[in-house]
């Protein structure tokens, strides 16, 4: 494999973890607050710990959004023009 086909690989990972975090992070901190309230009041409903985290999910997009779009479009942008200087 050449260098630029490596880093691109390492930037797509990289991307790949980057763009994730964010709903990441909102479905675990929704869901750990859920499940705090749930053992302090003792209440097991299922929809307490799966509404929250949904919500808290679609929140993390509408934020960062546009900021994840952006990169990702940015790498489209670097990998096709590796890809198009890249000889067959």
């Amino acid at each position: 494999m050449s260098g630029a086909l490596l880093h691109a690989a390492r930037e797509a990972l990289l991307l790949a973890l980057m763009v994730s975090a964010p709903p990441l992070l909102a479905a675990f901190t929704a869901g750990l607050v859920a499940g705090l309230l749930q053992a302090i009041t003792q209440v097991h409903e299922t929809a307490l710990g799966a509404v929250p985290r949904i919500a808290g999910v679609l929140a993390a997009l509408l934020l960062a959004g546009p900021w994840m779009a952006g990169r990702v479009a940015r790498f489209a942008a670097e990998a096709l023009a590796l890809a198009a200087g890249a000889s067959p």
